[in-house]
């Protein structure tokens, strides 16, 4: 279950009394494969620390194609963090890809928390903070690298991408087509 260590590592030693706080707030819970977490359309009320396992987050075209927009691995926090932080219905899907362990947290407890507990009001901008360098990292990928460029660093990022997320996940992150994705292994390994 829950590494308070591991934790207290991620999110600059977090006191256990704080840890505690927290995990109250909190569901622990196994995810099947496949399991959307937060739905289109509807107003999330819950943010997930993933303790195992791989999430991503996607938005469909109006054809009805799929776009990967992150992928979550252990220790990162995933949600709809703009319909959480608007109350407003979210315009991204959050789902499992494998099974996962996580804890469900809820939002509006935590919020409530910061106003009252310095130390969790940190760690909820330690958390955001995370979030926003993520973000900001994975646009500036998108716009100076080609799809070789991204593909080589989602491999050093995670080097056993291949084995843990099924190629077209992988393609539609990068933003190519399974076959480009194909292309440019072949061109690799040659």
């Amino acid at each position: 279950m829950f590494d308070n260590d591991k934790f207290s590592d991620s999110y600059d030693n977090i006191p256990e009394d704080t840890f505690l706080k927290v995990k109250g707030i909190s569901e622990f819970k196994k995810i099947a494969p496949n399991t959307q977490l937060d739905k289109f359309g509807k107003v999330p009320s819950k943010i997930y620390l993933l303790l195992s396992g791989i999430m991503r987050c996607y938005i469909t075209s109006e054809s009805g194609k799929e776009y990967n927009k992150r992928f979550f691995f252990p220790w990162d926090f995933a949600g709809s963090l703009t319909a959480l932080i608007n109350n407003a219905p979210s315009e991204i899907v959050y789902e499992t890809i494998t099974a996962c362990t996580l804890y469900e947290i809820d939002y509006s407890k935590l919020k409530a928390m910061c106003k009252t507990d310095m130390v969790i009001s940190n760690l909820y901008t330690s958390i955001l903070e995370k979030v926003f360098i993520k973000y900001e990292k994975r646009q500036i990928e998108l716009i100076s690298m080609n799809a070789s460029e991204r593909y080589l660093k989602l491999k050093e990022d995670v080097p056993d991408i291949d084995k843990l997320v099924a190629q077209y996940h992988i393609a539609s992150y990068l933003s190519i087509t399974p076959v480009q994705l194909s292309r440019i292994r072949k061109k690799l390994k040659s």
